[in-house]
């Protein structure tokens, strides 16, 4: 039964020191049996002062911290799910791109967030991700992990539910959220949500987050979760601190859970009128 690593983090306006953490962590997965660890979006920077933010972002390819992190997979024998990091991109916006490293050196299969978080919540926080963010166009999966294949999303994508249909077709055996969800829409919205999608999908889904007050002022929802394919909750980081944790996965339960609520079998195309 696989074992599975969850960084919990609260990442802060320098990416050296967020990718510190990410290294340390990384070594205490390995060290306590974890054959991957799951890190939340924005792992290495999370800034909304977008001037401050705009000097340390570069294209993948000119990345130091892609790099490294690339060799940290590589020297633990871990499969490292970087939850996204902000990457330069053609047009003079970035994106909010996912990267899964293997530790066979080869460089990371890649997801770029589809779903701009622009909103206007009630609370009167206003957030315009597409004023500095391009929208990927494409579902990723990665099919050789230890706990399967792994379908890719980010956080704003977990309200989405088109994008877990297309992923639970791909029959992934789990599908990973990281987030750096607000205080508000975390607490009225990401437990159902999330144990929704692992429903609808028959599969794990495992969800790193940011927690707390960060240097650029803003506050997160933490509560990384690990949920099984029947919706049951097998782990919750809460909302007070930083954090690793450890989770079992038993991958015998997604044919259990198929077996019984057989919803990607019976599921038919819905053709509008």
């Amino acid at each position: 039964m696989p074992k599975i690593a969850i960084l919990q983090m609260c990442s802060g306006i320098d990416p050296n020191r967020n990718f510190e953490t990410i290294r340390a962590a990384a070594h205490a997965a390995r060290e306590g049996g974890a054959q991957m660890l799951f890190t939340p979006e924005m792992s290495l920077l999370l800034d909304r002062e977008r001037a401050r933010a705009a000097q340390h972002i570069v294209p993948q390819d000119q990345s130091d911290h892609v790099a490294m992190l690339r060799n940290i997979a590589e020297e633990c024998s871990l499969t490292l799910a970087l939850g996204s990091m902000a990457v330069a991109v053609p047009g003079g916006r970035n994106a909010n791109r996912s990267m899964v490293f293997l530790p066979n050196g080869e460089p990371p299969v890649t997801y770029d967030k589809i779903h701009m978080f622009d909103v206007e919540l009630a609370t009167g926080e206003s957030w315009r991700e597409s004023a500095a963010y391009r929208p990927g166009d494409a579902v990723v999966t990665v099919g050789d992990t230890p706990i399967g294949r792994l379908g890719l999303a980010v956080c704003y994508d977990l309200r989405f539910p088109a994008l877990f249909g297309e992923l639970g077709n791909r029959r992934c055996d789990a599908i990973a959220v990281p987030a750096a969800f607000t205080k508000p829409t975390g607490a009225a919205h990401w437990h159902v949500l999330l144990r929704a999608r692992a429903i609808e999908a028959s599969a794990f889904v495992i969800a790193a987050a940011q927690v707390g007050r960060h240097e650029d002022g803003r506050e997160t929802y933490g509560h990384s979760l690990v949920i099984d394919p029947w919706g049951d909750v097998l782990l919750d980081m809460g909302a007070e601190a930083p954090g690793l944790a450890f989770c079992d996965i038993d991958l015998t339960r997604i044919a259990e859970v198929r077996a019984q609520v057989p919803a990607l079998a019976n599921r038919r195309e819905i053709v509008a009128s």
